[in-house]
């Protein structure tokens, strides 16, 4: 069994397959995550690629059995590092803030209605290790 460790900083060892980043039209916004990807658009007319389409290697196995695999994760600023660290949960385990902080940057996930917290940590250890990559790789954080 291979032990993922987390880390504040989402550093892991490189992934086995490089994640594909792929760029997505300002005019996508499905019934998910459309309100959240609304006010990113505006960072296309600029030039700026501030979204990035995902694929999970496993998916997000909802309640209700349904996969989510598919999904948006736009560039981290700042506040998104910052903010988690006052949160009880990361001061109680310093690891804690990777979850938050994907949980700030996914905006959508399949037909999820909402992106949180909750729905990260249900995610399997690999999907864990895939979003902590690709966060890292979109962000120019890779070493």
């Amino acid at each position: 069994m291979v032990a993922v460790q987390l880390s504040n900083n989402l550093g892991l060892a490189p992934p086995k397959a490089k994640p594909s980043i792929q760029p997505i039209e300002p005019s996508l916004s499905g019934p998910t995550g459309a309100d959240r990807l609304a006010d990113q658009s505006a960072d296309f007319s600029a030039g700026v690629q501030t979204q990035f389409v995902f694929e999970l290697p496993t998916g997000y196995l909802d309640a209700s059995g349904q996969v989510h695999r598919r999904g948006v994760m736009r560039l981290a600023r700042t506040v998104d590092e910052i903010e988690p660290m006052s949160d009880l949960r990361v001061q109680a385990n310093p690891a804690y803030a990777t979850v938050i902080i994907l949980a700030r940057v996914i905006l959508s996930l399949g037909n999820l209605p909402d992106v949180n917290p909750i729905v990260i940590e249900g995610l399997f250890a690999g999907d864990l290790n895939y979003l902590q990559n690709f966060y890292r790789e979109i962000n120019n954080l890779m070493e």
